[in-house]
């Protein structure tokens, strides 16, 4: 680590929001800044859902020129959401707003590849979990509707890329966000171009795929100008957000489960290879790159979107309680009244929440939530039971037990639910750092410098610099586990699985 700490500059864009922020080094601490912060908004269009994905670029450049103000910025990395993608003309100029993954064009797809291509073979192909809103499945409904932007486009690049591309020119896909596409061989690391082609996917428009620490080049003239920033370089970090918040997560060992907390759930451990087995395949497990040669075995759970999505149902006007209000409101409420599957399809997109968990827990013959306080605790004790369940299939297709659990992200500041997850789980929990993504996405720029050796002391670094919490098994869950073991018994194989 050199003398003079560089600044480094991390754009993290998530599906809610985005922020801007620089850090630096002292040889021993890393100190951030946010400099800029800006909202997400999908768009409706035509009956499409889109990302805005010019104001997301423009918000970036104001970020950037804002970090200009703070001195020379030696790199800017971005990591954003996985398996959302826009096209480009062969001048690479953008084609169309990229689509969200919760539009509905992907309804049916899964049931439509896996009638052309087993639904063993594709997990062989890819080892990623199967969930709708996949890559895969957004490409097959384009090419089965013949959609005329997949005819006319020369690449399709990840989210994290095409904001690498109209920030340097570059038109690559960095290796962690291209593995949660379900188009990848997780063992060749290269697009699984045999699969693409049995399903009728053009596979011309997939570009090159580099390693994350990947010096992508400087600014464009025209941004460097534009912000101040002539001359810095643009790296391609761990582009994926939740590769990035492993990176920042400070975990105790192998035997330590990461639980990434935020809009999605993913929780999961670090292994050295992909794991690609029956189990794995029963327990639908997903295998995606990490940095430094892991692979991040994960299941993906839907997260605080079940809370956010209620609360936006309850209070369209955004005068609600806060999420703090909701949990102590929460935490007051009768314990296991009832239970929700956070994997049932119907919580997947947009739409009145409450009224979708009501509707479950009628047509599983449970008492409905009867208040909102109740109706959150609710949604909060049936992602930790999920959690539990996904521990125990992550440790038989890992072959190794698991001992803690370390959560990163928003959910940190979520101390109900984590008490909850020690609880169910009958294990101990860490939580912190909740800006783990964006930690990691400057320790991976860090590396592609120089200024740090490798993940482990990236990880020393973080675990120096910000506050870690403890939480410890409180309570006896057995019995509700039981319940919510039965509940999924009942329902298996009766709907398709959650999103990313």
């Amino acid at each position: 680590m050199t003398d003079a700490p560089r600044r480094i500059v991390a754009l993290d864009i998530g599906a809610e929001s985005g922020r801007v922020a620089v850090g630096a080094f002292d040889g021993h601490r890393l100190s951030v800044e946010d400099v800029h912060r800006f909202p997400n908004l999908p768009v409706s269009l035509g009956g499409t859902l889109h990302w805005d994905f010019l104001r997301l670029f423009g918000e970036a450049l104001a970020g950037l020129r804002r970090a200009s103000a703070g001195g020379p910025v030696a790199s800017v990395g971005v990591d954003t959401w996985g398996v959302d993608f826009g096209l480009l003309d062969a001048r690479g100029r953008l084609l169309a707003n990229p689509v969200h993954y919760r539009d509905a064009r992907t309804e049916g797809m899964v049931e439509a590849a896996t009638a052309v291509v087993p639904r063993a073979d594709i997990y062989r192909a890819t080892g990623i979990q199967f969930m709708p809103i996949n890559t895969l499945y957004q490409l097959l409904a384009m090419a089965t509707a013949r959609d005329p932007l997949l005819a006319q486009a020369d690449r399709l690049l990840m989210m994290g890329d095409l904001f690498g591309h109209f920030l340097c020119g570059s038109a690559t896909a960095e290796y962690t966000n291209a593995s949660t596409s379900q188009c990848l061989d997780p063992v060749a690391r290269d697009w699984a171009r045999p699969l693409l082609e049995r399903l009728g996917i053009p596979t011309r428009v997939l570009p090159e795929i580099v390693p994350p620490a990947t010096i992508l080049g400087p600014l464009r003239p025209d941004v460097g100008a534009d912000t101040g920033l002539q001359g810095t370089l643009v790296v391609a970090t761990a582009s994926h957000d939740t590769a990035a918040a492993v990176v920042g997560a400070p975990l105790a060992g192998p035997a330590t489960a990461f639980l990434s907390s935020g809009t999605w759930s993913l929780l999961g451990l670090e292994v050295a290879a992909p794991v690609v087995t029956d189990a794995s395949y029963a327990a639908n497990l997903t295998n995606e790159g990490g940095v430094g040669g892991s692979i991040r075995l994960l299941r993906n759970v839907a997260g605080l979107w079940l809370v956010q999505e209620s609360r936006r149902a309850l209070w369209p006007a955004g005068d609600g309680p806060s999420y703090d209000e909701l949990a102590a409101a929460a935490a007051a409420a009768p314990a296991f009244t009832a239970f929700i599957d956070p994997d049932d399809e119907r919580f997947l997109r947009p739409g009145d929440m409450p009224a979708r968990v009501r509707a479950f827990c009628r047509d599983t013959g449970q008492t409905p939530p009867p208040d909102t306080p109740t109706l959150v605790r609710v949604l909060l004790e049936s992602l930790a039971l999920r959690y539990a369940v996904v521990l125990d299939e992550l440790a038989a297709a890992a072959g190794r037990p698991v001992e803690a659990v370390h959560v990163v992200g928003g959910g940190v500041n979520h101390r109900l639910l984590c008490q909850f997850t020690a609880d169910a789980a009958g294990l101990p929990v860490r939580a912190g750092p909740v800006e783990a993504t964006m930690l990691g996405n400057l320790v991976v720029q860090a590396m592609a410098l120089g200024e740090l050796a490798d993940v482990a002391e990236g990880r020393e670094l973080i675990a120096r610099s910000f506050p870690i919490s403890d939480y410890h098994p409180q309570a006896d869950w057995s019995e509700p586990r039981a319940r919510f073991a039965a509940l999924r018994r009942s329902r298996a194989g009766r709907q398709p699985v959650t999103a990313t």
